[in-house]
């Protein structure tokens, strides 16, 4: 099967995952990204200034900018709570949140929260003018970046806000997803998604993750263990053995988001985001004490539902509990390939102090998996 280019490779010429003959189950969209989910888009600010900054914010738009007044059902869910996440506070009562999603470093995540009040009282103030609850979320990418240099500021959030578009979608180290690493490889931005069809209509399920998480030896990819094979050349680990201040092996963060056009409760939400866990746990992670797993997930069918100035009875379309059990593979399987996406379409990358991160090997990941039958 020929695989579409904008599965191969990245908009920037960066290879995904399907490119090394990986093989992943389930049918993607057109662009194997959350943005094959109508409405969404996602866009980056990247910073990577002199020796030191290596950082950036990546913004999501629900339903596009144009519908930011228009709440989503949503579900929230902290496989481990090492980390921050804003507004879930809201979703959990509510079942629902307005506005894009900003996800960016560890201390820059209440600047992120400002820079989404900050642009919608620029482009849409009437939805400003009643309450905001924004939701900003934040992985630690202080190994490579100067990460207490107040780098993200609200314009650079206005700015990745603002540079949002449908389509194919930059992965490996943009956006917030600049300074990070996953299994102590380079790590960061990745994203995957998976069709599925209910009752003569085509479903979308896309996944986003922020990828800056696990522990070398606990790579898996294809099912196969790589962790001793590629235990080499892992200065993370040295840098952590050599230091009373270094984070411990496995720790970093993950943070995704889920989106479905399919007509969901935000109960059935929450269920999608527990199924990230099932995706992350097919890369090998056990789950870092000192890692922050928050995972989003958003319907945005039911439009104008939830809107709060209706004053009318409402009424939800919905998939039957029943049925739901082919869109949670979907979750699982998009959530893996997304997280390997964002380490194939990366590079070696050096920051703050002279610190290192390899990129994953590719050709010695293809040599392995061949040699196991693994590759399509």
């Amino acid at each position: 099967m020929i695989l579409p280019a904008e599965h191969r490779a990245t908009p920037a010429g960066q290879p995904r995952a399907r490119a090394l003959g990986l093989p992943f189950a389930g049918r993607p969209g057109r662009w194997n990204a959350i943005t094959d989910v109508p409405g969404v888009q996602v866009g980056y600010v990247t910073l990577i200034e002199a020796d030191h900054v290596r950082t950036g914010v990546t913004a999501i738009h629900p339903r596009g900018p144009v519908g930011t007044g228009d709440p989503v059902a949503a579900g929230f869910h902290s496989q481990n709570g090492n980390g921050e996440m804003t507004g879930v506070s809201w979703i959990n009562e509510s079942g629902t949140f307005t506005g894009p999603v900003a996800i960016t470093n560890t201390h820059a995540v209440g600047v992120a929260h400002a820079g989404i009040v900050a642009w919608t009282v620029r482009h849409y103030p009437e939805v400003a003018e009643m309450w905001l609850l924004p939701v900003a979320a934040e992985t630690w990418d202080g190994y490579l970046n100067d990460i207490n240099g107040h780098h993200v500021t609200e314009d650079t959030v206005i700015a990745a806000l603002s540079a949002t578009s449908s389509g194919p979608v930059e992965e490996g180290s943009v956006g917030g997803g600049t300074g990070m690493n996953c299994y102590q490889f380079k790590g960061g931005s990745g994203t995957a998604s998976r069709l599925v069809p209910f009752a003569g209509t085509q479903y979308t399920v896309g996944v986003f993750v922020q990828a800056n998480f696990g522990d070398r030896h606990e790579l898996t990819l294809a099912g196969i263990p790589l962790g001793e094979d590629l235990a080499a050349d892992n200065p993370m680990s040295e840098h952590a053995a050599h230091s009373r201040v270094a984070a411990p092996p496995g720790a970093g963060s993950v943070i995704a988001v889920v989106a479905t056009d399919a007509p969901m409760f935000p109960h059935q939400c929450q269920a999608f985001a527990r199924r990230v866990t099932s995706g992350l746990a097919r890369t090998g992670t056990s789950g870092s004490h000192f890692s922050g797993d928050l995972f989003l997930a958003f319907s945005t069918a039911n439009s104008g539902a939830f809107r709060p100035e209706s004053g009318t009875l409402q009424k939800l379309d919905f998939i039957p509990w029943e049925h739901l059990d082919p869109f949670f593979e979907a979750v699982v399987q998009a959530t893996e390939e997304a997280v390997v996406n964002a380490l194939v379409a990366n590079d070696d990358m050096t920051g703050r102090d002279g610190h290192r991160t390899p990129a994953l090997p590719r050709d010695r990941v293809v040599e392995i998996l061949s040699r196991a039958g693994r590759l399509t």
